[in-house]
């Protein structure tokens, strides 16, 4: 039986169809839509997220979704779609519609059971449009997110993946990076010759998810392996240290 981390490949005979880095059809003075991950069961931080998820932990007195989407409004982001799962419904009763942060916020469920990274943003297609940002419902980024876009603009390529070099110092490093281009980017099976790491922030195209599996459960670090392999995936490196709050070391931070 084939499981969708199996067959979530993106085969040459499609490349034709993915170079849409030219090609939005929005409104050029907006920034793209964000899906925030934030369907995870959070293991991590228990015992603090047995009754709560990981995005309403709170941060300085307050849930970290809300400072997360307060940050983004200030980057000139309007739309957002929240990919939720555990506990999908407290996250909905305290985001609500958006408006509290000015922004406009829609909700894909991953439903009775979590379909991964991968498979939350396939489900949130209908939501996101053609092209988009991808970010972890854990992570506070802090940088100029309009670099990021039109470096996705320019390379011209379906994907698009932020990179800090971190040498293992923040966590395991996984991007073979050279001469500002991704040569591969493994979570699964790094190599010790990759200094950098996925800073959390990413640029897809939603056709590369095509010949992914709707309603099966995907990691999305494989479709950005398999986007990296094949000289799919561009890289955009940035010099400022991620913050997350996935971990009681994290959060603590």
């Amino acid at each position: 039986t084939q499981t969708g981390d199996e067959y979530c490949r993106l085969g040459r005979s499609a490349v034709s169809i993915r170079f849409r880095g030219h090609d939005y059809y929005g409104d050029l003075n907006s920034m793209l839509p964000v899906a925030i991950l934030a369907g995870g069961l959070a293991k991590r931080l228990r015992p603090i997220t047995d009754d709560l998820p990981k995005a309403l932990v709170p941060v300085a007195g307050r849930p970290f979704i809300l400072r997360q989407l307060d940050y983004l409004k200030d980057q000139g982001f309007e739309q957002i779609v929240i990919c939720t799962g555990y506990r999908a419904g407290q996250i909905k009763d305290v985001v609500r519609d958006g408006s509290a942060s000015g922004l406009d916020v829609e909700y894909s469920e991953d439903g009775e059971t979590l379909l991964g990274t991968g498979g939350a943003i396939r489900k949130a297609l209908p939501l996101l449009g053609r092209e988009f940002f991808v970010l972890y419902g854990d992570s506070f980024l802090p940088v100029d997110f309009s670099p990021v876009e039109q470096a996705w603009r320019e390379h011209a390529l379906p994907g698009l993946m932020t990179v800090l070099r971190n040498a293992d110092r923040w966590d395991t490093s996984n991007v073979l990076f050279e001469r500002g281009k991704i040569i591969e980017y493994n979570k699964l099976e790094p190599r010790p010759d990759m200094q950098h790491i996925d800073y959390g922030i990413g640029v897809l195209s939603a056709d590369v998810f095509d010949r992914c599996p709707s309603a099966e459960a995907f990691d999305l670090a494989v479709l950005y392996h398999e986007l990296s392999t094949q000289g799919l995936l561009g890289g955009f490196e940035v010099f400022d240290r991620f913050y997350e709050i996935g971990s009681v070391t994290g959060l603590a931070e």
